[in-house]
C-alpha cells in the first residue's frame, strides 16, 4: 500500500490500480465478493489498498475504492458506496471490509 497517498478522483485511483495490475471488477453480491467468472468469500481475499472519497455537497457521491487480491491470485477493484448509501451485507463482510477503509 502506498503510505499517506491519496489519488484525486475515484476515476484516477482506479485507472493507476488498472495499471499496477488490478484487472478485474468486483461487485458485493450475496455477501460475496463476485467477478465475472466466480466469487470469494472474505476468507478468500485481503485487501492491498484503499481509498476513501467524501462527496463535497451529495453524500450520495461518498465512495471507498478496495484493491483486493484473492488468496489465488486475482487482483481487481471494488468501488462502493459507504454511510446511508451502502448495500446491505453480511456483518463479516462488513467489519472485513472496515477493518482497512
Amino acid at each position: 500500500m502506498k503510505e499517506n497517498y491519496h489519488y484525486a478522483t475515484v476515476t484516477e485511483a482506479i485507472n493507476n490500480l488498472r495499471k499496477e495490475g488490478f484487472s478485474v471488477d468486483f461487485n458485493i453480491v450475496d455477501n460475496w465478493i463476485a467477478y465475472h467468472s466466480g466469487k470469494f468469500d472474505t476468507d478468500e481475499f485481503n485487501i492491498v489498498e484503499v481509498y476513501r472519497y467524501e462527496g463535497e455537497s451529495d453524500p450520495g457521491d461518498e465512495a471507498v475504492v478496495y484493491a483486493i487480491e484473492s488468496t489465488s491470485g486475482i487482483k481487481g477493484i471494488l468501488v462502493a458506496g459507504y454511510g446511508a448509501s451502502s448495500d446491505s451485507i453480511s456483518t463479516k463482510m462488513l467489519q472485513k471490509l472496515a477493518m482497512r477503509a
